[in-house]
């Protein structure tokens, strides 16, 4: 495990309770516990979180698992069951953040919508994920990472020109909810610690995430009514950078600054276009990006990846080739940056895990603590509560914990 513990952590003394499962909320989770806060995971006792099962397992857990979920404390419970909800509200008395990415209105049909919470704790901060949002016509309807992906416009804008649209191989609609609730989270944290104290609800809805990083989609149909269609590799308007053949697999080389532009046409045997003033800018270079592309490529497809690579970087040209899992697990620069890290589970064996996203001098994050097993910290959470041995036995008696 990576054993930054003795830096101090950017969360420590943070409290964050989990009501989610799968990949959003908890993808935001797992941040603020890689940089220190205690995160309790509720998990529905016999079943658990589905991530669980999710993909490739190793013994009876999933491999995704052990990443998702590590740093974090799991506590299974019924929360449909009125002793399991007194539970959640006595939790979230002393709790810091929330997070939940339940359907909207789930919360409120068991007393625990955001005004009932904030009377129990006023400096509590509650994110929520969904698909569409805590407001709006589409608020109640059923939402997957997939589907945000799709009405942000990014599923329009994958794969190529008249083919069917694809996914681009990860959920990165819920991916990028996650990163924005924690930073709707630590902005939240900022406010109440400088402005008495006070807490307040992040409304982090899937299509928004994903529109929020669309780049110059919506504006440009407001100014031209131009609708921006895949383009596959290619990014247009902007040339040239793209995916170029070589004799054993393609490169990836992006020549669209001016002054690397030029770089590039030279070290490819281009003087011709390097000095062609209608090339100077990339107002020129975009409406010819075909040309160029054709040119790179005329050059590229009879080298290899590393001749390629071996000229590109002597002219201090950006590229690279496409990795596949097992180039970057080879890679060296991600094992000198720690982003590859060795975890045990809770089982024994140990894993290469990825490390830790952005890194930080003073408080860096750290793997402390293995990925737990279903319900395996209830007994120490329902202690630290004040719950006696016998209150303890009569809820797992009547099947509220497990």
């Amino acid at each position: 495990m990576n054993q930054a513990t003795l830096s101090p952590s950017a969360l420590a003394g943070v409290r964050v309770i989990e009501m989610g499962q799968l990949i959003a909320g908890p993808f935001a989770a797992k941040i603020l516990g890689e940089f220190g806060a205690d995160v309790i995971k509720i998990e529905p006792p016999g079943s658990g979180d589905p991530l669980r099962i999710w993909r490739l397992m190793k013994g009876d857990t999933s491999v995704w698992w052990q990443v998702q979920s590590r740093n974090k404390r799991s506590l299974a419970l019924d929360l449909r069951s009125p002793e399991g909800q007194d539970i959640v509200r006595r939790l979230i008395t002393e709790a810091d953040v929330l997070v939940e990415n339940f359907r909207p209105g789930t919360l409120e049909s068991w007393g625990m919508g955001w005004e009932d919470l904030r009377k129990l704790n006023p400096r509590l901060i509650m994110l929520r994920v969904s698909g569409y949002g805590q407001t709006g016509p589409y608020r109640d309807r059923p939402g997957f990472g997939v589907i945000g992906e799709a009405m942000g416009g990014l599923r329009h804008l994958t794969g190529e020109p008249g083919r069917v649209p694809v996914r681009c191989g990860v959920s990165i609609g819920d991916t990028l909810a996650g990163l924005h609730g924690v930073i709707g989270v630590m902005m939240a944290l900022y406010h109440r610690a400088a402005n008495g104290g006070e807490g307040q609800v992040i409304d982090v809805a899937l299509h928004e995430a994903v529109f929020n990083v669309m780049e110059n989609l919506i504006v440009e149909y407001s100014a031209f009514g131009a609708v921006r269609e895949a383009s596959g590799s290619a990014l247009p308007g902007v040339a040239p950078t793209n995916a170029y053949p070589c004799a054993d697999g393609f490169v990836l080389i992006a020549g669209n600054g001016d002054s690397i532009f030029k770089r590039l046409m030279d070290a490819i045997g281009r003087p011709d276009l390097a000095r062609d003033p209608g090339l100077a800018t990339n107002a020129g270079r975009g409406p010819r990006g075909e040309e160029l592309d054709a040119a790179i490529g005329a050059w590229s497809q009879s080298r290899t990846l590393a001749e390629v690579l071996a000229v590109m970087e002597a002219a201090s040209v950006p590229a690279g080739r496409v990795y596949t899992a097992r180039d970057i697990y080879e890679d060296p620069h991600y094992r000198a940056r720690d982003m590859i890290l060795k975890q045990k589970t809770r089982d024994g064996d140990e894993l290469e895990v990825p490390g830790i996203v952005p890194k930080m001098t003073g408080t860096p994050g750290s793997i402390r603590r293995a990925a737990p097993g279903l319900g395996e910290d209830t007994d120490a959470v329902l202690r630290e509560m004040g719950l006696s041995e016998e209150n303890i036995a009569t809820l797992r008696g009547k099947g509220v914990i497990a």
